[in-house]
């Protein structure tokens, strides 16, 4: 194997083990809830999810459980102020 390509299998490594180098500035995914699949999505720093709670109260379970996968990867405004507390 090329020493190059050595070397950037372990930059990879250690780039996926600093997460506070990653910012998610936009994405989409589908979340399979307990009652239905929802469309939960990050959009210049809002989030935006297809479930009725989410319309209501701007936050739901679906998002905060992304905060949670997405530990340190989201900007300080993509955290819910329930959460902070």
């Amino acid at each position: 194997m090329q020493s190059s390509l050595i070397g950037k299998i372990e930059k990879a490594k250690r780039y996926a083990e600093e997460r506070e180098r990653i910012t998610f500035s936009n994405f989409t995914v589908s979340f399979q809830g307990n009652n239905d699949t929802h469309t939960l999505g990050y959009k210049e720093g809002q989030w935006h999810c297809t479930c009725d709670f989410f319309s209501q109260w701007g936050f739901c379970c679906h998002s905060m459980a992304m905060e949670k996968v997405l530990d340190k990867m989201l900007p300080e405004e993509a955290l819910s102020k329930v959460e902070q507390n």
